[in-house]
């Protein structure tokens, strides 16, 4: 199956549909983008440029199974299509964040610190077979533009 994102004329995705491959292939038996988005939109009354080709199996400009990436990542309700950089982004989480074009993904303006050992420890103790006694972990501060250490088993 092939599957497309349907784009509002702002490049936002409102849907994601599938096409039966049969359905966008040329003559020789060659799938073909252009001949998928006419057939898309000749049966369900939308213009044609605006259905683009997404990968399923893509995610972060990585192919989920050695394949080739093919658009950043697969489309989904609220993504938004990138026409220059050949993406579709997910929602921006924070205002500062930017787009990463090598991995498709948003970029915090700091890198997230790693978790000390101590910390990683305390998270999972599969050494002494016992739960955890800590969730360690960090959150964006969009305010203070840095990251905030947290336990939330406090």
């Amino acid at each position: 199956m092939a599957h497309f994102a349907k784009i509002s004329e702002t490049n936002e995705v409102l849907t994601v549909l599938t096409l039966d491959n049969k359905d966008m292939q040329n003559a020789d038996g060659v799938e073909v983008e252009n001949i998928g988005q006419q057939y898309l939109e000749q049966h369900n009354n939308w213009p044609a440029n605006l259905w683009i080709q997404t990968s399923y199996n893509t995610i972060n400009n990585t192919h989920k199974n050695g394949g080739t990436a093919f658009r950043g990542n697969y489309a989904g309700i609220g993504y938004t299509w990138d026409s220059i950089n050949n993406i579709f982004w997910p929602p921006k989480p924070y205002s500062s964040w930017v787009k990463n074009t090598t991995t498709a993904v948003w970029d915090p303006p700091v890198a997230m610190p790693s978790l000390t050992a101590e910390q990683k420890s305390q998270n999972t103790r599969p050494d002494i077979n016992t739960e955890a006694t800590h969730a360690w972990g960090y959150s964006w501060n969009e305010d203070n533009q840095t990251w905030d250490l947290a336990d939330s088993f406090a």
